[in-house]
């Protein structure tokens, strides 16, 4: 298996977990109905975790642009396979949201509520404020990917298990620092799902919100390289 293909699938595997559990959380008469933050953040960690986990050893278990991206700042990655690895998330990441459409495919014709179909989808801020916005997945990115650096070693040394502390800390983050936005930390992760609803068609899902799309896209990349920049320089 090539560091593509892993990339690829493991990404795969987190959207359609992840965005699988929103949607068995969200949408009408599914079995997980209303069962709220807790278990979106449960979800989404176990999305990280076997994502991760099938990936690291061929791939690094990247599975996010600002991952890749802030390594090749901190001179950890090759900025060659930069672009290689994007197109295998955001790739990925188009699979998964289809993957999930495909199985809900019967809730997601019962929804009326436009905002709940894309939220299966994408992330969206729950009060609307680009600036503030902005800064709430800047700093959620920039924790995340500072965090990556430190606990790198301890994944070498743990093997496939290293999975453990990426998983934990993407709990940590959803728990913390998710209420504003949906703690994207991932471009693909919002970039592909949002694509796949524009695309897909969904009966009654209205806009893909392009306006706010930036948001999930830019914040963490400028959080990734700005904890790459002062790993680099002050805490190395």
């Amino acid at each position: 298996m090539t560091p593509f293909i892993a990339e690829f699938i493991g990404t795969a595997i987190v959207i359609t977990i992840g965005n699988g559990v929103v949607a068995n959380v969200i949408l009408p008469k599914t079995k997980g109905q209303n069962g709220g933050l807790v278990a979106i953040v449960l979800g989404w960690t176990m999305a990280v975790f076997i994502g991760v986990y099938f990936s690291s050893k061929i791939s690094g278990g990247h599975l996010n642009p600002m991952v890749t991206i802030s390594l090749a700042t901190a001179g950890k990655f090759a900025w060659a396979l930069v672009p290689t690895y994007i197109l295998a998330q955001l790739s990925g990441a188009m699979v998964g949201a289809f993957v999930v459409w495909m199985l809900y495919k019967d809730h997601f014709n019962e929804t009326e509520d436009q905002a709940t179909i894309l939220a299966c989808f994408s992330t969206g801020p729950a009060i609307r404020n680009l600036p503030q916005n902005f800064i709430v997945e800047t700093f959620a990115s920039f924790v995340f990917m500072l965090s990556i650096f430190y606990i790198q070693p301890a994944a070498l040394e743990m093997g496939a298990l290293g999975a453990v502390p990426v998983a934990l800390l993407v709990a940590g983050i959803g728990f913390g620092l998710g209420g504003p936005t949906g703690w994207a930390i991932n471009p693909a992760r919002d970039f592909g799902p949002r694509m796949m609803h524009n695309l897909l068609p969904i009966k009654g899902k209205g806009r893909s919100d392009w306006a706010y799309s930036l948001i999930p896209i830019l914040g963490p990349i400028v959080g990734g390289i700005l904890a790459s920049i002062i790993y680099l320089h002050f805490l190395q």
